[in-house]
């Protein structure tokens, strides 16, 4: 009788240890198949499916903010006052200067909008720079791998272009002598401000922030929206992710 009934405990073991073994096959060979639809994907595929994605991503964030009220009509995106305005803007408000104000705050926005228009050329020269292992890097790094990678390849190059413009509408607007009124309205005030520093200076780096949180934006829609993958290639190399 013990016989039999180690038998049967072996058995039943023997039965289980079958199934599990089965389970992990099936598990094993759905883990397999995952990445299956990238790897079915050659190198050149894939990079040509992430360099659409990026060209889509960078074109779409010019043309929403290099345009009439791009930068101004959102809050989100709108470039503030300049510190030390910003710091005396309810007295100036008060001393009856609000119209000044509000006319000096669109036209440092008008002037980044007028300079992100000339992105367009960089942002397409350092997409064709990429090399095979920047692509794997941008498509299997962190959800903002591809705006990191403009910030370090485009910084720079984009700031040299954008000053130039944004000093030209900040001349015809006056936007500097407009700078210096205000302040010097602020009369013995305006010693406590702090460094008073370079209009031209501060609408490009606020321009180019704004850029970039638009071009972050853009990424993350590509990576999570299936509906923002506008190609075949797009959707195959994301789709994959």
């Amino acid at each position: 009788m013990m016989c039999k009934s180690i038998v049967a405990a072996v058995a039943a073991l023997a039965l289980a240890a079958s199934v599990e073994a089965s389970e992990f096959s099936d598990f094993a060979k759905s883990m397999a198949q995952q990445p299956a639809a990238q790897s079915a994907l050659s190198d050149s595929d894939i990079a040509t499916g992430l360099k659409q994605a990026l060209a889509k991503g960078t074109k779409t964030a010019i043309d929403a903010l290099g345009k009439t009220d791009g930068f101004w009509a959102d809050a989100r995106f709108r470039i503030p006052l300049p510190g030390p305005v910003a710091q005396i803007e309810s007295f100036l408000k008060g001393s009856g200067k609000g119209d000044e104000i509000e006319a000096f705050h669109l036209a440092i926005n008008r002037a980044a909008e007028n300079a992100v228009p000339v992105a367009a050329d960089v942002f397409s020269e350092a997409v064709q720079k990429l090399s095979l292992d920047d692509v794997r890097g941008i498509l299997n790094g962190p959800q903002d791998a591809a705006t990191q990678y403009f910030k370090r390849a485009t910084s720079d190059t984009l700031a040299v272009k954008f000053k130039p413009i944004v000093a030209g509408v900040t001349a015809k607007t006056g936007l500097v002598q407009q700078y210096n009124g205000l302040l010097a309205s602020a009369g013995p005030m305006a010693g406590m401000l702090g460094k008073k520093g370079d209009v031209n200076d501060y609408v490009t780096s606020k321009a180019l922030d704004g850029l970039f949180l638009r071009v972050g934006d853009e990424e993350k829609s590509i990576r999570t929206d299936p509906a923002a993958r506008s190609t075949e290639l797009m959707k195959k190399v994301f789709g994959s992710r």
